[in-house]
């Protein structure tokens, strides 16, 4: 119960890894508010989290817009009374193409949400974090990690998120306020083993051969689930983290070494 009676706010609930950080939070024994555009996801969620016998706010929200977002804080603030992390999971995939031809207006739209969205959300919720000396955490990625072709728009979005946390825990840290990353890489939920299966039709092979040719990358063999990535934000934002901040920790079974 690393996180019993703490008050988390997770931002892009899906079905994967922003469901995976709710629900791995409430286990260990927090409230959560959830935030998302689509609103039967989050009252499914919340239906999930209740059943482990933790409260559950489901807040719709389109984090890219200033007056949404500020209701999400009121409505964390007006059910609970404080907030204890901020976990910023909200996620827009940029092109996938090479930055010498990508179009700018496509990277603009994905930074709206992957970065400014971010540093938004951590802006509003510092004066209830700084009360509870609480913290937050960016969700980046292993693509910090390659320049491989194609994904230099997404590279951008992230290293920008990297740059926002390592600062924002520079200026909120004389507050009590830690600002962490994740890094994951592969995540081997719905929308992974849908891409491996479509790569095994298109090679003619089975899904298990795609994924243990993936996984051979891997130290591990092994590549990470949701709930795998999730219990890394739990450690971030639980009091055994208390003296780290500004740090990006990869979660990827050994992909890369950082």
């Amino acid at each position: 119960m690393l996180l019993r009676d703490k008050v988390v706010v997770v931002s892009g609930i899906g079905s994967g890894l922003g469901r995976a950080i709710a629900v791995q939070c409430a286990r260990a024994g927090a409230d959560v508010v959830l935030a998302a555009r689509t609103e039967t996801r989050l009252t499914e969620v919340a239906k999930e989290i209740a059943e482990l016998g933790r409260r559950a706010v489901a807040v719709p929200t389109d984090v890219t817009d200033e007056e949404a977002a500020a209701a999400l804080v009121s409505s964390t603030m007006d059910s609970f009374g404080r907030v204890d992390a901020l976990v910023n999971n909200a996620f827009a995939m940029p092109p996938i193409t090479d930055l010498a031809e990508v179009d700018l207006d496509a990277v603009r739209a994905s930074f709206e949400t992957n970065v400014y969205a971010a540093l938004r959300l951590t802006r509003l919720f510092a004066p209830g974090l700084e009360q509870t000396r609480g913290s937050a955490v960016m969700i980046n990625s292993a693509v910090l990690r390659h320049s491989r072709r194609g994904f230099g728009p997404y590279k951008m979005t992230k290293a920008s998120l990297l740059a926002v946390a390592q600062s924002l825990a520079t200026e909120l840290g004389p507050r009590g306020i830690r600002v962490n990353s994740v890094a994951p890489g592969y995540i081997w939920g719905d929308n992974l083993k849908f891409y491996f299966a479509y790569l095994a039709q298109q090679r003619g092979i089975a899904a298990e051969q795609v994924y243990e040719e993936t996984a051979a990358t891997v130290d591990l063999r092994k590549l990470p689930e949701p709930a795998e990535i999730a219990d890394a934000v739990v450690f971030l934002v639980s009091d055994l983290a208390r003296a780290i901040t500004g740090h990006c920790l990869d979660v990827n079974g050994g992909e890369y070494h950082s």
